[in-house]
């Protein structure tokens, strides 16, 4: 019987293909299921039989830490060089949809407090 190992939903696909990669490289059996066509059922990679789920996990926890510790290094030389994303930087590169935006969460807000203004 089939057992989970790691679920893909909101996994970037660079990051879901090195996992099947590094079960590959250490032959470790598995199989991949999908979220369907609506997009209800789980996406996930599951080991064929738990024989190996140790050694799979292991070699996933060290992965993962190694992603980690890259994605960091990445934010830090971003910020370093002036690079990383701000919210300013956000707004600046598409104002007309901030302002649009902003114009309907204060729309929103209005038709709700009026109510209660009124009393």
């Amino acid at each position: 019987m089939g057992v989970l190992l790691f679920k893909l939903r909101h996994v970037p696909d660079d990051e879901a293909r090195e996992v099947r990669q590094l079960l590959s490289e250490h032959d470790i059996d598995f199989y991949e299921t999908s979220a369907g066509s609506w997009g209800i059922s789980m996406p996930a990679i599951w080991l064929q039989n738990d024989s190996r789920l140790s050694e799979a996990r292991a070699l996933l926890a060290t992965y993962q830490q190694q992603r980690l510790q890259k994605a960091r290094a990445e934010y830090e030389r971003q910020k370093a060089c002036g690079e990383q994303r701000t919210v300013f930087n956000l707004i600046m590169e598409s104002p007309l949809k901030f302002i649009l935006l902003l114009a309907a969460l204060l729309f929103v807000l209005y038709i709700s407090i009026m109510p209660f203004m009124r009393l």
